[in-house]
């Protein structure tokens, strides 16, 4: 069973509910047919009813089995405007601004997950990478022990990546341009809950540099020497090398010579790159030249999974952003 197919069959085994906001889309009801006929979450299409209802008319789309809420009529709306308005009244909201925010289907759908009515949500067909994330920060907000928002994507591929394993997670490839020592620690630490929550297998991080072990002295060797550094005081028995190459970091015969003695031992599973150049050129070419799977960008370092899509989805990949946001649900319940 290859890890995706394991992440949908845990997914399937205790079904979450998941919020889409971007139910006229046909490529976001596509996959939540599938994933209702499939058993891999409970979805609730927020909306207006009457458009939804007539996307699924057009594209020929069973609404059978989902939940529908039209912000503009629900009963939840007066819970969730009060929700909204206690969030936000110090940064000046007033009740009208509130009343008009939460019927958008982004708002209500986010404040539908902060409040506990469901269990993760995606979007991002229609909206924006910049009006999910400030969503999500603003009204989820962000993990007490990580402070950032980051975003990774779950890399999969038929043959082996090294010798142990068919998925890496590459991070941050899709929000942090230039992250400081704090910032890139944190992001190793998200990156490491979500391997914890994803792979099945211990993550083993590699922070990867153009310098191993200090092979080449530049301050942005320093910085990453230093994340380092910072991730060992906080998770001590982490298998995490850096300042590291590559080449050490996923190919064993490499780091016996480059890194010898090291607990990752070039079988690393989870990439952290030094910016945000190096990591969104290294997953495309992952992707393109590798043949690999890329799943994301999905979010991390949130109180909630409350994922994003590239416009440019297609219906398989929303239905394998549902998935892994139920089983990122599963964990956060295991954990609680």
């Amino acid at each position: 069973m290859s890890l995706l197919e394991s992440i949908i069959a845990r997914a399937r085994a205790t079904p979450k509910r998941i919020v889409l906001c971007e139910a006229e889309d046909p490529r976001v009801l596509h996959a939540a047919r599938r994933a209702t006929d499939d058993g891999i979450a409970h979805i609730i299409l927020v909306g207006e009813l009457s458009k939804i209802t007539a996307a699924g008319q057009m594209h020929d789309i069973s609404l059978n089995g989902m939940e529908i809420v039209d912000p503009t009529q629900s009963v939840l709306s007066e819970q969730l405007q009060q929700a909204l308005l206690e969030l936000r009244r110090k940064r000046g909201m007033t009740p009208e601004q509130a009343e008009v925010a939460v019927r958008q289907p982004l708002v209500f759908a986010t404040l539908m997950l902060r409040q506990g009515l469901a269990d993760g949500s995606v979007a991002g067909a229609v909206h924006t990478t910049a009006d999910v994330v400030r969503n999500a920060i603003q009204i989820v907000g962000t993990r007490p022990e990580t402070r950032l928002v980051s975003s990774f994507f779950l890399m999969l591929r038929e043959r082996p990546f090294h010798t142990t394993t068919q998925a890496m997670i590459f991070s941050d490839c899709g929000l942090v341009i230039d992250p400081t020592e704090e910032e890139l620690s944190d992001i190793a630490l998200a990156a490491t809950d979500s391997a914890h929550a994803l792979l099945n297998d211990e993550p083993k991080v590699a922070m990867l540099s153009f310098s191993t072990r200090g092979s080449a002295k530049h301050q942005n060797v320093e910085k990453v020497r230093r994340a380092t550094e910072r991730v060992k005081s906080q998770r001590p028995q982490l298998a995490i090398e850096g300042d590291v190459q590559l080449d050490a970091a996923i190919v064993p015969q490499v780091a016996l010579s480059k890194t010898p003695g090291s607990a990752v031992a070039g079988q690393a599973n989870v990439l952290i790159f030094p910016n945000l150049d190096a990591a969104n050129i290294a997953y495309k070419l992952t992707e393109r030249l590798g043949e690999a799977t890329a799943i994301g960008p999905l979010l991390q370092g949130l109180n909630k999974p409350a994922n994003d899509l590239s416009r440019g989805c297609s219906a398989n990949d929303v239905y394998n952003v549902i998935a892994v946001t139920g089983v990122q649900a599963q964990a956060l319940s295991a954990t609680a």
